[in-house]
């Protein structure tokens, strides 16, 4: 076993594929896969295992990377401190349903953040998504939210995959609708009085179960509904179709401006947002940072946050 095929290992994991691994580190794919084979051999055990989105880590894997990381990063120290060679960039990804305050905490993180070079990742991706990235250690972060409906299937599975959840604030429900909106004056709108507009959803791919949806009220038969992939899509439709979307009613207008209000949503249900972890892995430095600077940017915008 060689630092060279730990490195190997890692940036695998980091590019989701052995194929763009391979082009990142100017090796051609076969010498990777033999690196990996070789690796696996020697080692007893089964590291990746593919599946119909590509390879994944196995249990075995997850838990070889977590050690390939720390051995590697006190690799990089000595380096540095022995041979003068220059610090390695600073890695952090993270996967999230599609929130503002996650987007304005990572801006804030790399604002602050006092580096020549790093390279970070922010993926909005979908809720099954967010739970393999994590579970895979391909983000160390992933931001999910619960509610009295999906809570039993979600935690279930998140303890399938060894990974905890972490609760930052609780979020009555709130709807958000352009400030040209017909209903945009009220300060509490039925889900009745919505159903002469277009329903906005984040479409969850192949596991489009209600568990998975990232809106609450997932059952409910809406007359017009619209499933959408990215959230420049679904604003954009909330002012152009006078559609509305379910949500926590944290709404950042640095980036929205002012054509996007929120208004609460008559409901029993509430939404616990929080951040899911590998439980087999600690967070990096960066990481960690990134959890503070989001649990800041929940703060100011007036949420107590959860311990």
């Amino acid at each position: 076993m060689t630092l060279q095929q730990l490195k190997y290992i890692i940036t695998i994991v980091n590019c989701g594929s052995i194929s763009e691994a391979a082009k990142q580190l100017y090796i051609s794919q076969p010498s990777l896969s033999n690196a990996v084979k070789e690796l696996e051999e020697e080692l007893g055990i089964e590291i990746f295992v593919r599946t119909p989105r590509g390879i994944a880590l196995t249990n075995d894997g997850i838990e070889f990377l977590a050690y390939a990381r720390q051995v590697v990063e006190q690799a990089e120290l000595l380096e540095q401190k022995y041979l003068n060679k220059k610090p390695a960039r600073k890695l952090c990804s993270i996967s999230t349903q599609h929130y503002a305050f996650a987007v304005q905490a990572f801006v804030a993180l790399l604002k602050e953040l006092d580096e020549n070079e790093y390279e970070c990742t922010l993926r909005e991706t979908r809720t099954y998504e967010i739970i393999e990235d994590v579970r895979n250690l391909r983000s160390e972060v992933g931001i999910l939210y619960m509610s009295d409906f999906n809570r039993k299937v979600i935690s279930k599975l998140l303890h399938e995959n060894d990974l905890a959840f972490y609760p930052l604030f609780a979020a009555e429900p709130h709807v958000f609708i352009s400030v040209s909106h017909p209903l945009a004056s009220r300060t509490m709108i039925d889900i009745e009085e919505l159903d002469d507009y277009p329903c906005l959803m984040f479409e969850q791919g192949e596991y489009n179960s209600f568990y998975f949806s990232e809106e609450i009220l997932s059952t409910r038969t809406y007359r017009k509904k619209i499933l959408v992939s990215d959230r420049a899509t679904l604003f954009n439709l909330v002012v152009g179709l006078n559609g509305y979307t379910i949500s926590t009613g944290v709404l950042s207008q640095d980036m929205y401006g002012k054509q996007i209000t929120s208004v609460r949503l008559r409901t029993d249900e509430e939404i616990l947002v929080g951040y899911i972890v590998n439980q087999k892995s600690s967070l990096s430095k960066l990481a960690l940072r990134y959890v503070d600077a989001l649990k800041q940017i929940i703060a100011e915008a007036g949420h107590p946050l959860l311990s």
